[in-house]
């Protein structure tokens, strides 16, 4: 039975920047593992990723979140105070009855 020497194994990781400013990488396995890699020359990881000769994907701006709806709005207010919306209209129709 051989054995494998685990020192000759070469994780593959695939990179990319999380920041425009690039100081962070975040590092990715095979089987979708993530690290947060801070660009410091004390890193270890860091290191690795400068010795490996691998590149980064560049950054990407994530796109803007779509506006809220006055109803999407309305709904986050009253979850902020632990209401329903039958619990609102049930109280607005009591104040005004």
């Amino acid at each position: 039975m051989s054995k494998t020497n685990t020192t000759d194994i070469t994780p593959a990781f695939t990179y990319e920047w999380v920041d425009a400013e690039q100081t962070i990488l975040k590092r990715t396995d095979a089987d979708g593992n993530v690290v947060w890699v801070p660009v410091d020359e004390g890193n270890m990881d860091y290191k690795q990723f400068l010795s490996s000769a691998a590149t980064a994907a560049a950054y990407v701006e994530p796109e803007p979140p779509a506006p809220e709806t006055t109803e999407q709005k309305v709904n986050h207010l009253l979850s902020d105070y632990g209401l329903t919306r039958e619990e609102m209209q049930a109280a607005l129709a009591v104040k005004g009855g």
